[in-house]
């Protein structure tokens, strides 16, 4: 049996898991560390180097180790093999695959932004099964995406195409960290949503209560969902006039705050009544919950005839 090793690297968390030609997590692999804007450099690298070891050891009998995929909150410099995720400003022009393959002698380790590997996982396994023009993304702690466009993923020369967190939303002026303002996730990540919820008197402090209180009908917390909801939405109408889109596939703990904000998704795309291409690009949520960044990591792997 050959198997790849998925790393995924996050603002809060760094995961990695054993993952078969069939895009299955093995039993008894999968391996957890936190990460987050406190952690000091070092840390950061020891919560790799533990979920990266721990998995190497659980290898079956048996098992042969393919090779490494790595998905990392971008952006990333690809040419160099260096990540820089925006949540973890301890790391600027990190050399995370290097820290990764010294930990892996003699097993070849390809890296990519998160949010490609995403949709390669939601094209392999997922929701896009069938569709060769897919944007995968993230709604959660931020906001990502990556693109597949004629059945092969879309990389650019830099590694972050496809970053649709950071593409600016008409009507919006909030503040982002990349330095834009209106940005996709600068409106509608998880903590900017409770951020604005709370600006308009709202007392939660979680997605999850904010979740709670959406269905319980609290109209602060039913306008900031709705208000994520159709920022995404229009990011999506634009990109697919961009670039011709038959799917998209949200995955990410904020996504699933309620069924509704896939509606909400949907509406300033219904509005684009002149362009049938646009309206035509189905919004459906991922068909891997919180697997996803691990499988599309493995992808890497087992689907390299798909990554450029």
């Amino acid at each position: 049996m050959a198997v790849a090793l998925a790393v995924d690297l996050g603002g809060t968390k760094t995961e990695a898991a054993l993952i078969d030609a069939d895009g299955r997590i093995l039993d008894g692999t999968r391996f957890r560390a936190a990460t987050g804007q406190r952690a000091s450099s070092q840390e950061l690298a020891e919560a790799v180097r533990y979920v990266v070891r721990s998995c190497r050891d659980s290898l079956p009998a048996g098992a042969t180790l393919r090779g490494v995929g790595v998905g990392a909150a971008g952006p990333i410099e690809a040419a160099d093999d260096l990540v820089s995720p925006l949540n973890l400003p301890q790391w600027r022009g990190y050399p995370l695959r290097a820290l990764i393959a010294a930990e892996v002698p003699g097993v070849d380790v390809t890296m990519r932004v998160d949010g490609l590997c995403i949709t390669l996982a939601e094209h392999w396994v997922g929701a896009a099964r069938g569709y060769n023009n897919v944007m995968g993304m993230i709604v959660s702690t931020g906001v990502g995406g990556g693109l597949i466009l004629n059945g092969l993923t879309v990389a650019g020369p830099t590694g972050n195409a496809g970053h649709i967190g950071h593409i600016e939303v008409a009507g919006f002026d909030d503040p982002c960290a990349c330095g834009g303002r209106g940005c996709a996730e600068a409106v509608a990540s998880g903590p900017k949503t409770v951020a604005w919820a709370r600006g308009q008197g709202w007392i939660g402090n979680s997605g999850e209560e904010l979740a709670a209180a959406y269905a319980a009908g609290d109209q602060i917390a039913v306008a900031a969902v709705a208000r994520a909801g159709r920022a995404i939405g229009q990011v999506i109408a634009s990109a697919t006039s961009l670039v011709d889109l038959e799917i998209v596939a949200i995955g990410g703990g904020f996504s699933q705050v309620s069924p509704d904000f896939f509606d909400y998704a949907r509406e300033p795309i219904a509005t684009r009544f002149e362009f049938d291409f646009v309206r035509k690009v189905k919004v459906v949520p991922s068909g891997l919950s919180t697997d996803g960044p691990l499988i599309g990591a493995a992808a890497l792997i087992h689907r390299a005839e798909m990554v450029p």
